[in-house]
């Protein structure tokens, strides 16, 4: 960390060097791969940080829209307050989101970093957070129909297998959840908010630390014990992919006070291959049954209760686009047994150019069993 630090503060000074001069427009530094702004443009693009510009909030500050003066969109997140906490995790996530590039990651454009002010400018995201759009306010419209969600279940699980398996040093998120996965015009998802995120060095397997994340999300051994690994993020993948298919949160709250989790919510729909009740009803019927039946098994198999039983993020990619992506999109209305297939657009990998029916029988290899619950 002590390496992120010293990157950081040697861009803080060209950042504030530059700064002196407010003609200068973003550059691109040789040293890194970033932009470096002027407060002046960024409070000119969110029109002061108005809040009529504000397209996010929570507990390290708010995030605003904003138009450069050549008309690019994008966002601004700037810290509610400088403290060593907020320094580290604003240090974290430049660092890393500086030395990642993948299509299902958001992209960062730069930062600005000069007294009490600390800014990270990302891409923009038209259609704003997973979060919005199974519990927020888009949550009515149902712009997630099927193909689009198993579009966004495959594009986030890449992104976290690229964190996991391609960049060196290996990177845990350790903040999966809906509000973390951001989506695009064309609702690709982009894995986002890297603030609580770890490097892991080569050999190591797992490391102890503070625990940080959402209730609801994170493994049992992470949450007990602080042991933190790439399969705390599986675990949480895992709540996710329940997530995108029921719109059920990931903690729900019952009369009495009692808190059950969507992993029990889920379980006897399974044990009683009762699958249709799984999905969201806003879906009215029109999803696929094999795929969700695929969905679920994989998505039980990432929250397992043993962390070694649990798949790799590359595993669970594969299994994903064997069990869906190379699958006809095939749409029919459960509840009446309707059959409408659609062949319009395909969704998965681009570049599978042929067709095939998933078959649970032929193809078993390809998904997992399901993990026995004692829970």
């Amino acid at each position: 960390m002590t390496m992120v630090k010293n990157k950081l503060k040697n861009c803080f000074c060209c950042i504030l060097s530059e700064d002196q001069d407010p003609k200068i427009s973003p550059q691109k530094n040789r040293d890194y791969p970033w932009n470096m702004y002027t407060l002046k443009e960024l409070v000119h693009a969110t029109n002061s940080f108005h809040h009529d510009n504000k397209i996010g909030e929570g507990g390290f500050g708010s995030v605003y829209w904003g138009r450069t003066s050549k008309g690019a969109e994008l966002a601004v997140k700037r810290l509610k307050s400088i403290n060593a906490k907020a320094e580290m995790e604003f240090a974290v996530e430049v660092e890393i989101l500086g030395r990642v590039r993948h299509k299902n990651l958001l992209g960062l454009r730069g930062f600005y970093a000069g007294g009490d002010e600390r800014l990270i400018v990302y891409d923009y995201m038209p259609n704003h957070s997973l979060l919005t759009h199974l519990h927020g306010q888009l949550a009515a419209d149902c712009l997630l129909d099927w193909p689009r969600r198993m579009k966004i279940a495959i594009g986030s699980a890449e992104g976290l297998a690229y964190l996991h398996h391609e960049v060196t040093p290996h990177i845990i998120h350790r903040d999966i959840k809906a509000s973390n996965v951001l989506l695009d015009s064309d609702f690709q998802a982009k894995v986002a908010d890297f603030g609580f995120a770890k490097l892991i060095p080569d050999g190591v397997t797992h490391m102890t630390t503070k625990v940080k994340g959402t209730l609801g999300y994170l493994a049992p051994e992470y949450a007990m014990w602080g042991k933190v690994s790439e399969s705390c993020d599986v675990y949480s993948f895992g709540i996710l992919l329940l997530e995108i298919l029921s719109a059920k949160k990931p903690l729900e709250k019952l009369p009495g006070g009692i808190k059950r989790d969507i992993i029990q919510w889920v379980t006897p729909f399974v044990q009683n291959d009762a699958y249709e009740h799984i999905a969201d009803p806003r879906l009215k019927g029109k999803f696929d049954l094999v795929q969700l039946k695929v969905v679920v098994k994989i998505a039980l198999t990432c929250t397992d209760s043993n962390p070694e039983n649990r798949p790799s993020m590359m595993e669970v990619v594969e299994w994903l686009k064997n069990g869906v992506g190379s699958r006809r999109k095939e749409i029919y209305i459960v509840k009446d047994r309707v059959d409408e297939t659609e062949d319009d657009e395909d969704f998965g990998d681009d570049d599978t150019d042929y067709y095939e029916t998933f078959d649970m029988k032929k193809d078993s290899g390809k998904v997992p069993k399901l993990p026995s619950r004692t829970r």
